[in-house]
């Protein structure tokens, strides 16, 4: 039984390439299945009542692959848009997208613009889609927006705190991450949401993307229920807490 449940869960979906070599299809057939897996995740949050999901859709360092792949993956980005805008919006999703978009091609930053401002009035579950995205951008991207602030006389160094920072990141105006979930098998964060998630509950899964359902979301909503989490506080202090 799942006892508590995370306000907002991140995850890299990763293994899509596998998935497909495991099957003798070629890699962008894997990226098909994950965008049919992110659909099901997707449901499965708002059902569950999850505020807020993250994404790592597109790295930073994704722009190293083979130009072939960028470019299928970025059309493929498009029609998925095209496909599940409508419903998305119907179900009452707010779509946002993170990352370093003049990377990106003119008119699919046009259509990231567009879904944002369709679902932008939506409140049942905030999807935040990080494309073109890096941890240490973000954070290079918040500590440039404050040096500007200081230089323009509007802010001083001295009076910098953690929450200003945190109000200049990509993910300004959402909580912090309560759970993380990675796919695939491997064990690090990759780059994606270095401050975001300080204090987030890691949970690795051996399973690739596009096998991932509901039952495996909730396999890992059962390992965060069952985590005793303190932020530095002791047990017993978190137990008065509890009680009070």
């Amino acid at each position: 039984m799942i006892v508590s449940l995370p306000a907002h869960v991140a995850i890299i979906m990763d293994g899509n390439g596998r998935w497909a070599a495991a099957r003798q299809l070629p890699r962008h057939a894997g990226h098909k299945a994950g965008i049919d897996a992110l659909r099901t995740c997707v449901e499965a949050c708002a059902a569950r009542g999850i505020g807020a999901l993250t994404v790592f859709a597109f790295s930073s360092e994704n722009w190293s692959r083979p130009a072939e792949e960028v470019s299928l993956l970025m059309k493929l980005f498009v029609e998925a848009l095209d496909r599940e805008l409508a419903a998305l919006h119907a179900n009452g999703v707010r779509l946002r997208f993170i990352g370093d978009r003049q990377r990106l091609g003119v008119r699919l930053q046009s259509y990231l613009a567009a879904a944002e401002a369709r679902t932008a009035a939506n409140g049942k579950l905030s999807l935040n889609i990080a494309m073109s995205y890096g941890g240490r951008w973000d954070i290079t991207g918040a500590v440039r927006t404050l040096a500007a602030k200081c230089a323009a006389g509007a802010l001083r160094a001295a009076d910098i705190t953690e929450e200003q920072v945190a109000q200049a990141l990509q993910l300004a105006g959402l909580p912090d991450p309560d759970l993380f979930i990675r796919t695939g098998g491997e064990r690090r964060i990759s780059n994606f949401l270095l401050w975001n998630l300080a204090y987030t509950e890691l949970y690795f899964t051996d399973c690739l993307w596009p096998d991932f359902d509901a039952a495996e979301l909730d396999h890992a909503l059962a390992y965060f229920g069952a985590r005793d989490r303190r932020f530095g506080r002791t047990p017993e202090q978190i137990g008065s807490l509890r009680g009070a």
